[in-house]
């Protein structure tokens, strides 16, 4: 399965974090809105992903991350899904919806990086690092990556969150 290096934090300033993404990246980024449906599944997680402003297919993404603070590998694979209302509705009735999540992402590519932007319904901004690992890379050099970028970006490890949106969602609702 292909490979991340990720890192989640809480956003204390998105207009700055936006500005230093957008320096080193060399663009304005780009504007995706998202919604992810959720599933229960026996492990990892499991998620359609549909775009809102974009024409392309929506992604089934399954992935298996540790939900720890800091650099993290992220093992996952994705399929192109064409038709997601009615795959949705399958993953429903078989494995049972986990819930939503809702987002405007700004995407920004610095070297063999994505960068989030990402505004979260319900809970608020956050940033995620994903570090697209080459075939040759080992992990260190990954989170060696990240690390550099998190230090540019000025975001402090006290930000650092664990697990997926829809975990915090669902913790936030438990409330």
């Amino acid at each position: 399965m292909p490979n991340n290096i990720e890192i989640k934090a809480k956003i204390k300033n998105s207009e700055e974090l936006m500005k230093t993404a957008s320096e080193l990246s060399g663009s304005d980024g780009v504007k995706l809105l998202q919604e992810d449906t959720f599933f229960h599944c026996d492990k990892g997680r499991l998620k359609l992903r549909v775009f809102k402003n974009e024409d392309k297919p929506a992604e089934l993404i399954y992935y298996e991350r540790p939900d720890t603070l800091g650099p993290k590998s992220s093992d996952y694979h994705i399929a192109h899904i064409s038709n997601p209302e009615d795959v949705k509705v399958t993953l429903g009735k078989s494995y049972g919806i986990k819930g939503e999540v809702m987002k405007t992402r700004m995407l920004y590519l610095v070297g063999q990086t994505r960068v989030h932007i990402d505004d979260v319904q319900g809970l608020g901004q956050y940033m995620e690092l994903e570090v697209v690992m080459k075939a040759d890379q080992s992990l260190e050099e990954g989170e060696k990556i990240a690390n550099d970028l998190i230090e540019k970006l000025g975001v402090e490890p006290d930000d650092f969150v664990t697990g997926a949106y829809m975990d915090l969602i669902l913790k936030k609702n438990e409330k």
